[in-house]
């Protein structure tokens, strides 16, 4: 993972997923998305970030992380580092 970049990782039968997803591609952010269904190993790194097993996981440039943010919650965190 880079430093300069967005990661979430998530799956697409979480609704919390799905939205935080849509919300970043509204506000024309990028990010790499890591699909947890598809590479399920990648949870585990997830869970290492987190220390939790909820998703989505949002891992920011800073790399400070979100588990299951609010909208709220990511736009704020953008602003503050001047993504949006």
């Amino acid at each position: 993972m880079t430093n300069d970049t967005i990661t979430m990782f998530g799956a697409e039968w979480c609704r919390d997923c799905r939205r935080t997803k849509a919300q970043l591609d509204e506000l024309g952010v990028e990010y790499t998305y890591v699909d947890l269904e598809a590479d399920p190993a990648a949870a585990d790194v997830a869970k290492e970030i987190s220390g939790r097993t909820n998703i989505p996981v949002v891992v920011y440039p800073d790399s400070s992380h979100h588990v299951e943010p609010s909208n709220a919650d990511v736009e704020s965190k953008l602003r503050e580092l001047s993504l949006i």
